[in-house]
C-alpha cells in the first residue's frame, strides 16, 4: 500500500489556515488570555507524568480544529493506521515501517506474514537486557580480561541521534561507562580514539553498531 499523495498546500485547509494564520499573527498573548479565562486548561495535555502546556503559544481552538481538518483532507488516519498494520508504506525500499512495534508493550499483539513479531522483539529486548546488564555489572569483560570502561556507538542518522540524545538526557543517571558517538563510516575508530577526552585502553573499549536494519547499505559497511 502507498500512503495518500496529497499536496498539503493545495487543499482547501491549507487556505483556510493560512487566512487564519493572517488573522491571529499579530495577536498578544495577553489579550488571548483575558478573552478566555480556560484557556490554561484547554490548551494543555495530561497524561500520567507527561504535561504540555501549548496555550502560550499564538494559536486558538480555531487553529486546532483546521489542523484536524487538515489532517482528515490529507488521510493522515489512514497512514498512521498503514504503518501501525504492518503495510509496506516504505516504497523505495519495498518494505513495512515497524518503529512501532519495537514501541508495543509485551502483551500487544503484530502480525506479520502470520506471525506475532511483538512477542520475537521482547525475547530480543530481554536478550539485549541481560547483555548489556553483564557489560555493566563487569561479568562481560574484553578478550584479555579486563572489564569495559568506555564504549563507541557507530551509527549514521538516527541511529547516532537516537543514542547521542538518550546518553545526553540520562547523564544525571550515569555510570561509570563512558559512550562516544562516532558518526557514519566516514568517522573511523581511529579517529574516535583520538577526540575522546582521555586516553582510552582499547583492551577496555567496546564498538556498538547501531542500525535500524540488518541489511541496508549503512550496516553492510559497518
Amino acid at each position: 500500500m502507498s500512503l495518500p499523495k496529497i499536496n498539503p498546500t493545495q487543499t482547501k485547509a491549507w487556505q483556510k489556515l493560512q487566512a487564519h494564520f493572517n488573522d491571529i499573527k499579530d495577536i498578544k498573548m495577553t489579550t488571548l488570555f483575558a478573552k478566555d479565562s480556560g484557556r490554561s486548561e484547554q490548551l494543555r495535555i495530561i497524561w500520567d507524568d507527561f504535561f504540555v502546556d501549548y496555550s502560550k503559544n499564538r494559536l486558538t481552538p480555531k487553529t486546532l480544529q483546521l489542523l484536524n481538518d487538515l489532517a482528515e483532507e490529507l488521510h493522515l488516519d489512514q497512514a498512521i493506521n498503514a504503518q501501525f498494520k504492518g503495510e509496506v508504506i516504505n516504497e523505495t525500499e519495498n518494505r513495512k515501517v515497524l518503529h512501532t512495534a519495537l514501541r508495543a508493550l509485551n502483551n500487544e499483539q503484530l502480525l506479520v506474514d502470520n506471525a506475532d513479531i511483538v512477542h520475537k522483539i521482547s525475547e530480543v529486548k530481554g536478550k539485549i537486557q541481560s547483555f548489556t546488564d553483564a557489560v555493566v555489572s563487569g561479568e562481560n569483560k574484553g578478550y584479555t580480561g579486563k572489564p569495559f570502561t568506555d564504549i563507541v556507538n557507530v551509527g549514521v542518522g538516527g541511529s547516532d541521534l537516537g543514542p547521542s540524545m538518550v546518553v545526553e538526557s540520562l547523564q544525571y543517571y550515569k555510570n561509570h561507562l563512558n559512550i562516544h558517538p562516532v558518526k557514519w563510516i566516514d568517522q573511523v575508530l581511529e579517529y574516535a580514539l583520538e577526540t575522546m577526552p582521555k586516553p582510552v585502553d582499547d583492551k577496555e573499549l567496546a564498538t556498538a553498531v547501531s542500525e535500524s536494519e540488518k541489511d541496508t547499505k549503512a550496516a553492510i559497511t559497518h
